[in-house]
């Protein structure tokens, strides 16, 4: 079975919100997807894109995805974000994973960047494993904080 790694398409946006729709399932947040095709491709393929997007293809159809984008850290400099790597669920265990996360470490190292992150859900244990095998830390010590738009609207009202 030959895996090809490739970057999207703005064609391919479609695919990839499948694909992101079967992740927030996958996580247990089935309703959380906001976001629609459109505005993938604005984001991903205008003026300036605000984020690079690999698929993998098997036989031209896409298998599975992973969206990244620039950050800078005050610590290291250049730095990826891996937003989501996610794989059909039929089509996982294929080792198409792992080619699009190789493809994603090419690429971060191919422009320079110093570190490559992302998250992981504590109870994902396949992922946890999976990426402790690759050399990668998973740091417990740090914790994600986010505000949504609503929590945005709040603390501009109330200070």
């Amino acid at each position: 079975m030959d895996i090809e790694i490739v970057k999207a398409k703005k064609e391919e946006m479609s695919s990839v919100l499948q694909l992101i729709t079967e992740l927030a399932v996958f996580e247990k947040e089935p309703n959380a997807v906001q976001i629609s095709e459109e505005d993938l491709m604005d984001a991903g393929f205008g003026e300036s894109p605000m984020f690079t997007c690999f698929v993998a293809k098997i036989n031209k159809e896409i298998v599975g995805m992973a969206l990244i984008y620039f950050r800078f850290s005050t610590w290291v400099g250049k730095t990826v974000h891996l937003e989501d790597l996610v794989v059909k669920e039929k089509m996982r265990g294929k080792g198409i994973g792992d080619a699009l996360y190789k493809g994603v470490m090419q690429y971060a190292k191919d422009e320079g960047v110093k570190r490559v992150n992302w998250m992981v859900l504590g109870w994902n244990e396949g992922a946890i494993k999976f990426y402790r095998r690759t050399g990668a830390v998973v740091m417990d010590e740090w914790w994600q904080v986010e505000m949504d738009e609503a929590g945005i609207d709040r603390y501009l009202e109330k200070y």
